[in-house]
């Protein structure tokens, strides 16, 4: 994911890609995750902008948004905490994880640190059954994971 730094003016990559797709069938939702790829989130202000230069209402933006699970309407944090519920996983504990995920940061799913450094997300079968349960932090995967790992996982990511 290429992140923007201004969450509230369109990048040219996203200009440019925002006319290509202007006048095709179904441009919406792959202008939508064009933004998403770039900003890591909808922003609030990007929304207007592309329902302004598309010339739909806000609401069409919002419904679209708001009834795919994929989009967010906030920021993540800088190191996004995914948990996959898939049925193995959940079966081996990734609901305590969550638990404990949501006691050592102080927030729920779907939140984030005041900070701004994590966010908790449950998501949907990643593909590593064999190694439930799993728990993906950008790239790099934790399996066979147990809430006494947790403290050692996040403080991996809490110096950078």
């Amino acid at each position: 994911m290429a992140t923007a730094t201004d969450d509230t003016t369109l990048t040219e990559g996203l200009t440019a890609f925002i006319e290509e797709w202007k006048d095709r069938p179904g441009n919406l939702i792959m202008i939508l995750h064009k933004v998403q790829e770039e900003y890591g989130y909808v922003p609030r202000a990007i929304a207007f902008e592309v329902a302004r230069i598309l010339d739909v209402p806000l609401a069409k933006i919002y419904g679209v948004v708001t009834f795919y699970h994929f989009f967010k309407l906030e920021k993540p944090g800088d190191h996004n905490l995914q948990v996959c519920m898939g049925t193995a996983c959940y079966l081996k504990g990734a609901a305590d994880l969550i638990t404990e995920l949501e006691t050592l940061l102080g927030i729920g799913v779907g939140g984030t640190t005041p900070d701004g450094k994590f966010s908790i997300e449950a998501v949907r079968c990643v593909g590593c059954c064999g190694l439930a349960p799993v728990m993906v932090v950008g790239e790099e995967v934790y399996g066979k994971l147990t809430t006494d790992k947790l403290p050692e996982v996040l403080a991996k990511y809490n110096n950078g």
